[in-house]
């Protein structure tokens, strides 16, 4: 998967994106591995902390051979030189806590897809003003909840949005979203408990992707 077309149908066929990030490159493997074997087709490293580009780079090009059924973005992205480095380096998609301008023309230049984080009506036109496609509700637990999107969809009905903090791994937390009109929510801590990862429970963490898909199917089908 590479083109931002690609990566949407992805994202909207998955219904969560995992987030994660590890200073370990060996530990960033063994999650992504367990995510593919999990069920799902994404997987969003974090580009947080010194070196975490170092260690993305390395990973997406470890995944490019090794999950190449895996769609590797990267997160937290605030500046064009490091979304130009990710996507030279093989980068999917781009999210971002934020929007840019800057970030946004690298993006698209290389059809790759780019979701910026968004708060308001403003800055969500802002973005799709900007060609993006998809936007990210961040904090969503501070911004409403489902009724919040629910909100911002009565007059933008062709907004999507993909919630971001916060969200729950249940199908009650899950359906809510769905119905309000979000086609995925972002996940990291609920998918990968720190005793999970303390203790390299890798096959622990695959079946606790596996419960989030089969929750995923279960809110989209009530």
């Amino acid at each position: 998967m590479s083109t931002e077309r690609e990566v949407i149908t992805a994202i909207r066929g998955d219904g969560v994106v995992p987030v994660y990030s590890h200073a370990d490159l060996s530990v960033v493997k063994e999650v992504a591995t367990a995510v593919a074997r999990g069920g799902l087709s994404t997987f969003e490293f974090t580009v947080r902390g010194a070196g975490a580009d170092v260690v993305g780079s390395r990973f997406i090009a470890w995944a490019r051979s090794h999950l190449p059924q895996l769609a590797v973005g990267v997160g937290t992205v605030l500046d064009e030189i490091t979304a130009a480095r990710m996507v030279s380096e093989g980068a999917a998609y781009v999210f971002a806590p934020s929007f840019s301008a800057m970030v946004a023309a690298v993006c698209h230049r290389a059809d790759v897809l780019y979701v910026p984080g968004c708060g308001t009506m403003t800055e969500i036109q802002t973005a799709y003003d900007a060609g993006c496609e998809m936007v990210k509700l961040f904090p969503a637990s501070a911004m409403g909840g489902p009724a919040f999107l629910d909100a911002v969809r009565g007059p933008c009905p062709w907004i999507e949005a993909i919630p971001s903090g916060g969200v729950q791994p249940t199908v009650e937390s899950l359906k809510g979203w769905y119905e309000a009109g979000a086609p995925a929510v972002g996940m990291g801590s609920k998918l990968f408990a720190k005793s999970a990862i303390n203790s390299r429970d890798w096959p622990g963490i695959t079946c606790t992707v596996a419960e989030v898909v089969e929750a995923v199917a279960t809110a989209r089908a009530g």
